[in-house]
This record gives structure tokens, C-alpha cells and sequence, in this order.
């Protein structure tokens, strides 16, 4: 009797600049990108985001060959936008995508993750604009959304996922929906930070099951209850909260994800399931440790 092969795996893990506590192009604070690099590497992932554009070289020749000798290849690069602004900030949203999605393709990544705007400064949690959209609003998100998935997909055959995202206006479960139910599911797919969904009230297993055509890549996060409690209690913006710690190290926080990437297999689709704990600003000795303990944990859920 012939034993038969194990399937293929379909999930396929990474981690990003943000789980070394990055979030911005050039802070002295920061890790140096070569020994993110170098550590990224050496906790055992084989794949990495660009994380914010300028942090790692932009220059895509010795962007490949600093990956490449360390074993690393890139899932996707990352875009920030106003788009429930409506077409009045279309060329300056392009020229900020351009450049990233070029640099995107040519690591031969194919997906661009499009995180909305935030309603206030998650540094210093000024309210920059209303926490809400109005009905007109929405159709402007709607509309240039899918207007950025099809000119991506035309002009640098990559696809775009939305992130939902703390302090920004696609945020809770309703808000996550509307923008599904509002979009054309062969222009815009879903990023789903399971962290993020869960720091807003979201089921990360009910939106995979009731999604999961529109669920085109994760990130994989957890919350510390008890410390979002808090944070909700005392209305913290983002960063603030982030410098509290309530984006912990798993499987200590929530939701558990086993039960996420048992859903996410079940799709039996290709996906990507990049690790970002949100921890800036960190001590350069903290995240290489946590890295390597939750690469193990997740091989323990079979990824």
C-alpha cells in the first residue's frame, strides 16, 4: 500500500518590519533594516513586507540582493490612503502608490496592502476628521477603492487588500462589510489583521466563513483583553495604546488562531499569513525573542 503525500501547504508565513517595532521610514529609535534582516531571518520566516516605504532600500537591485543571500523573498508592500476623499485626491494618492507598486513588482510580490486613513494622529491622537463617513463618503471609498484596484492590477498586475485598521474609518465588523458589500470582489479583496478586528469588536472565524471569497491575505495579531479594556474604557488612540503593550505576543492574547488559520485552510486558496505585532517604540533586544517563540507557536497550529 503507497502512503500518500501530504496536500501542499497553502499558507504561507511571514513577518514584518512592525514586529521589530517599525513603523516609520527613518527613526533613530528603529532597529537598522539590515539587522531586521538579519533577524527575520534567523527566527525562521522565509517571507517579509516592506513595511513603510523607505525603511528598507528602495532601490529594488540591492533590495533583492540583500533579501536574497539571507534566504528572504517579499509578499507585498503597503499604501496608505484618503480615498473617502473622492477623486480630488486621486494624483497625490498615485503618486504615492506608484512608487511602492513598482517597487513591489519588481521583488515579484504580487499583493498591495491599502490601509485607510486615520481619523486621528495615532501618535498624538489629535482628531484630524470626523470618526464617521457620510453616505456620500462611502461611495467615494467604494468608487476610488476599486478605481486603485483596477489601475494597480492594469498597470503592475498586483492585487490590493484592504486593512482594516484601528482609528481609521474601516474599522468594526459594519464597517468592514459595507465596504465588501459596497466593492467589486475582482478589484479589492480583504486584508484581514486578525488584531486589528479583534481591537474593534470583530470575529476574525465569522468574516472568514461569511468572506471568504473576498479574503485575500492576513495578518496574523492578537489583543491583550485586558489592556484593550482599558484602552477602550479611557478612549486611547492607536499609538498610545500600542505603548501600553495591548498588541501582545501570542497565543497569550486574543482571538486564538488556531481556530482563524483552521478557517483559512478550509478556503483552500493561497494565502499569505504575515505576523505583525505592533510594538513601537521597542528596545532593539525585545522583538528578535518574540519572533522566534511565536514562529514556533505556529508551526504548533500547522503553519
Amino acid at each position: 500500500m503507497t502512503s500518500m503525500a501530504p496536500p501542499p501547504q497553502r499558507i504561507r508565513v511571514g513577518s514584518a518590519p512592525d514586529s521589530w517595532g517599525v513603523w516609520f521610514p527613518d527613526d533613530p529609535g528603529q532597529v537598522p533594516w539590515r539587522r531586521f534582516l538579519d533577524e527575520v531571518a534567523e527566527a525562521g520566516y522565509a517571507w517579509i513586507e516592506l513595511g513603510p516605504y523607505g525603511y528598507l532600500p528602495t532601490d529594488p537591485a540591492l533590495l533583492a540582493e540583500e533579501t536574497g543571500r539571507r534566504g528572504l523573498k517579499v509578499s507585498a508592500g503597503t499604501v496608505f490612503t484618503g480615498l473617502h476623499h473622492g477623486p480630488a485626491v486621486w494624483e497625490k494618492t498615485w503618486a504615492h502608490v506608484a512608487e511602492i507598486a513598482e517597487l513591489t513588482r519588481a521583488m515579484g510580490a504580487e499583493h498591495l496592502v491599502v490601509i485607510p486613513s486615520f481619523w486621528r494622529d495615532d501618535r498624538t491622537g489629535r482628531v484630524l476628521e470626523s470618526s464617521t463617513l457620510t453616505a456620500a463618503q462611502w461611495r467615494d471609498l467604494a468608487a476610488q477603492t476599486e478605481r486603485l484596484g483596477h489601475e494597480v492590477r492594469e498597470r503592475y498586475g498586483l492585487r490590493i487588500a484592504v486593512h482594516p485598521h484601528a482609528d481609521t474609518h474601516v474599522d468594526t465588523e459594519e464597517h468592514v462589510h459595507r465596504l465588501l458589500d459596497a466593492t467589486d470582489p475582482e478589484l479589492v479583496s480583504l486584508c484581514l489583521d486578525t488584531g486589528h478586528y479583534a481591537y474593534c469588536g470583530g470575529d476574525s472565524v465569522e468574516l472568514i466563513k461569511t468572506y471568504g471569497e473576498r479574503i485575500g491575505y492576513l495578518h496574523l495579531k492578537q489583543v491583550d483583553p485586558r489592556i484593550l479594556a482599558e484602552v477602550v474604557a479611557e478612549g486611547l488612540p492607536f499609538g498610545p495604546a500600542v505603548g501600553r503593550g495591548v498588541m501582545c505576543e501570542p497565543p497569550a492574547g486574543v482571538p486564538a488562531l488556531e481556530p482563524v488559520l483552521a478557517a483559512a485552510r478550509a478556503l483552500d486558496v493561497d494565502l499569505f499569513a504575515i505576523v505583525e505585532q505592533d510594538m513601537y517604540p521597542c528596545p532593539p533586544d525585545r522583538p528578535l525573542p518574540i519572533a522566534r517563540r511565536t514562529r514556533r507557536f505556529l508551526r504548533s497550529c500547522g503553519v
